[in-house]
């Protein structure tokens, strides 16, 4: 066996396994900061991932099994340095969407989440497989902004009953927000004063000192008020049973994965789509940062793993947190080691503290995680955004929270799709095609609806046509020419700038044969200008630049424009003036 032979199997392995390469030359000094980072993000991760599971619908410590396994196996795969892995409220949001929909509880919702998450994973690591990337721009961020803004409307609306003590019912977020406003008057009003104190806290300290995990003092303060107040005989709803102990791999029931096969797909294709692109994004900026360079590919394949990693050991969809990265930068991190400590440490919180989240109240846990969503999930810089530049982005991203709130969670990802690619198919069957002028004293035409003091010529129409002349548009630019010529201006030649063309497929290549018949039959003449050689080829093998002639296919629209004015007919029409 060759020595290149043999050298293939180890490049392999440690290209798939990233830590087989970078582990044997870790250096004792960056001890240090990874463990102050993974210590850091533990205490920020641990009381956030408790709620993150009771938007999920499931048992709280599945979080906790979540994060861990999450950030534990992510380090194997990964070639970020400073990302940090683990659940978060817009995922967790779509996998609540999911419960409720199937209407499951207790052990079976925990089933259908890990199952969710499993096939999440699966997907992440065929986009790797098969390079495609590109699937995750078919949520355009005006609609993930306003997804992610109505799920959390959703969430803080199921949260309002844990916060007063009282309950609420209806299939879609306004009939729950009715429903609870009608129990108003049977108030629990230690509930209340616990959840309004909560929520003061978190909220003070988010604005006050940012610096201070919130969530870990409510934690904290919570189990102290729990166990000093005597919360529990004064009626205040607990967390209830929190087991002490580590999860064992499990794969979710059979049943209940063939029951509910449609759900656990659009939840995991959901899932993958708000994660996919955030998830490369984060870790571009900070490879960025830090001087380093990163493989998607293999991130994709790291998140993936995450996923299936954390659905076998009964967890939720993780992904990217940008919050817990940004601290673990902060924090000192220089290796995934730091990933690897905070899935060690909440090993360690499952293992020696899990059972102290039992006395939590579950107005505290509510307060954790309202405070989660409303300022994780609602963009409101970005809604103010989209309502400045660009109006229709904004009613489109008001659609999606209505659809969110009116059809729920997961119905809402399916709106979102639909209103992606109905825009999408909207703009790119209705390209621009504006008239052209000229500029005095220059070559250069511009966009006579924008300039209208521009040089025009008599009976000379020049239109710039701005997109990919294909199937889907052909037709608009036909209708365009004719309703020029059936308007109010009639031409006997017409100028076509096709610098905006990047792509013509065959229907488009016709059209334009077309388009030369049509103004042969209405006597006027037909030139190309600004053709791209990729275009030009493509007319070529159509036979179009024979129709129209080679001598009127021209380098820019100035020629074009001065060739018909010194045609012959033109000078012959001129001279007989």
């Amino acid at each position: 066996m060759s020595e290149a032979t043999s050298g293939r199997p180890a490049r392999s392995w440690r290209h798939l396994v990233p830590i087989v390469a970078w582990l044997p030359r870790y250096e004792r000094r960056w001890w240090r900061g990874d463990i102050a980072a993974g210590l850091a993000v533990t205490a920020l991760i641990v009381p956030k991932n408790l709620g993150y599971a009771g938007i999920a619908g499931i048992p709280v410590q599945n979080g906790l099994y979540a994060a861990a396994a999450g950030a534990i196996v992510y380090a194997l795969f990964c070639t970020s340095r400073q990302i940090s892995t683990g659940p978060s409220s817009s995922l967790a949001a779509v996998a609540g969407g999911a419960v409720l929909v199937t209407g499951l509880g207790g052990k079976e919702a925990a089933q259908l989440v890990a199952a969710i998450t499993i096939a999440t994973g699966a997907l992440f690591l065929l986009l790797a497989v098969f390079r495609m990337g590109w699937i995750a721009q078919f949520l355009s961020k005006a609609v993930v902004t306003g997804f992610l803004a109505g799920a959390a409307l959703d969430v803080v609306i199921g949260e309002l009953p844990k916060l007063t003590g009282t309950s609420s019912e209806g299939d879609s977020a306004w009939r729950e927000l009715s429903s609870w406003l009608r129990t108003l008057g049977d108030l629990h009003w230690t509930t209340l004063l616990v959840g309004v104190i909560a929520l003061a806290v978190i909220l003070a300290l988010r604005f006050l000192a940012p610096s201070v995990p919130g969530a870990l003092v409510l934690i904290v303060g919570g189990l102290l008020a729990s166990a000093v107040f005597d919360l529990d005989a004064k009626g205040v709803a607990l967390v209830g049973h929190v087991p002490r102990g580590l999860p064992a791999p499990q794969l979710p029931g059979f049943d209940v994965m063939r029951d509910h096969l449609a759900v656990i797909g659009i939840a995991s294709v959901a899932l993958l789509l708000i994660g996919f692109s955030q998830t490369a994004g984060d870790a571009r900026a900070f490879a960025t940062r830090h001087h380093y360079r990163i493989d998607v590919n293999q991130e994709a394949v790291a998140q993936g793993m995450a996923n299936v990693g954390a659905g076998v050991f009964q967890g939720m969809p993780v992904s990217t947190s940008l919050s817990a990265s940004s601290l673990n930068e902060s924090a000192g991190a220089r290796t995934p080691m730091a990933s690897l400590i905070t899935g060690g440490f909440v090993l360690a919180t499952l293992v020696v503290l899990a059972p102290l989240f039992s006395d939590l109240p579950k107005a505290v846990l509510a307060a954790i995680i309202i405070d989660a969503v409303v300022f994780g999930m609602i963009d409101v810089a970005e809604l103010r955004r989209l309502h400045r530049v660009t109006r229709i982005d904004f009613w489109i991203a008001v659609a999606a929270i209505i659809g969110v709130l009116s059809a729920g969670v997961l119905a809402g990802v399916v709106i979102g799709v639909v209103l992606s690619l109905g825009w999408l198919i909207y703009v790119a069957t209705r390209p621009p095609m504006p008239l052209l002028g000229r500029e005095a004293g220059t070559q250069v035409f511009r966009d006579l609806e924008e300039h209208p003091g521009d040089e025009t010529f008599p009976g000379v129409i020049v239109l710039r046509f701005d997109g990919g002349l294909f199937f889907a548009t052909s037709e608009a630019l036909e209708d365009r020419i004719r309703g020029l010529a059936d308007g109010r201006q009639p031409f006997d030649a017409l100028v076509l700038d096709l610098e905006g063309v990047n792509f013509i497929d065959s229907q488009g290549a016709a059209k334009l044969a077309e388009i030369k018949a049509y103004t042969d039959a209405v006597g006027a003449t037909l030139r190309l200008a600004r053709v791209k050689p990729l275009v030009l080829a493509t007319l070529r093998a159509d036979g179009c630049i024979d129709r129209i002639g080679a001598d009127h296919v021209h380098g820019n629209v100035e020629r074009a424009v001065q060739a018909e004015l010194q045609a012959p007919r033109r000078t012959g029409e001129a001279d007989a003036g």
